[in-house]
């Protein structure tokens, strides 16, 4: 199975405005479930989208304005976890 790539934007402003919780949220999520082994979970300075912040991508997928709900509500429809 490929690794499934999380990224998670740690600039100032997304950090600043929730993304410090998400990392954790997701983080959380990712032991839960035993999905450590098949994810990169990394953080990113900046994706120059500030405006639509806090931002996570998983693969291609950019989610903007995101949270800890919806951010664990993406991984399990990306994980088809109910």
């Amino acid at each position: 199975m490929e690794k499934i790539e999380i990224t998670i934007c740690l600039g100032s402003s997304c950090f600043s405005r929730g993304n410090k919780n998400t990392l954790r949220v997701v983080d959380d999520f990712l032991k839960s479930n035993d999905l450590k082994k098949h994810v990169q979970f990394r953080g990113n300075h900046c994706f120059g989208m500030c405006e639509q912040g806090p931002i996570l991508k998983i693969n291609d997928q950019v989610l903007t304005q995101v949270d800890g709900d919806r951010a664990i509500k993406a991984l399990k429809a990306h994980f088809n976890i109910d």
